[in-house]
């Protein structure tokens, strides 16, 4: 079986994780480290979109174990640019994040790169 589905599937995992650690962010509202490193982190670990973001961040890390195991790390490292392309529309659509044109100008390089990484 092709590894780039795994490649995919850990790609689109670690973008959820990611955007429900933003999310937890967000709803913690202000941040502050002025009142304390390390009581600052535990707040931002103890909250449950953070914890069940990096939990299922980790999660990805098995699927991209899994096509590095059947592909070459040249071949597969670049589709992780896909994150930017992704993370860029979840955070617009579900997060309602203001994305400037030049941003996606950025975007649409990465897709051409990923596209010619794809064919080789």
């Amino acid at each position: 079986m092709s590894a780039v589905p795994h490649i995919l599937i850990a790609v689109i995992i670690g973008i959820i994780g990611q955007l429900l650690v933003k999310k937890g962010l967000n709803l913690l509202g202000n941040i502050n480290f002025s009142a304390g490193f390390l009581e600052t982190y535990l707040k931002i670990f103890l909250s449950p979109f953070v914890i069940l973001g990096s939990l299922t961040y980790i999660t990805s890390v098995f699927f991209w174990v899994y096509a590095l195991t059947k592909v070459d790390l040249s071949f597969a490292y670049p589709f992780l640019a896909l994150s930017y392309v992704f993370i860029l529309l979840s955070s617009w659509v579900f997060l309602g994040e203001h994305i400037p044109l030049i941003r996606w100008a950025g975007v649409l390089v990465i897709c051409l790169g990923v596209f010619l990484v794809a064919r080789s």
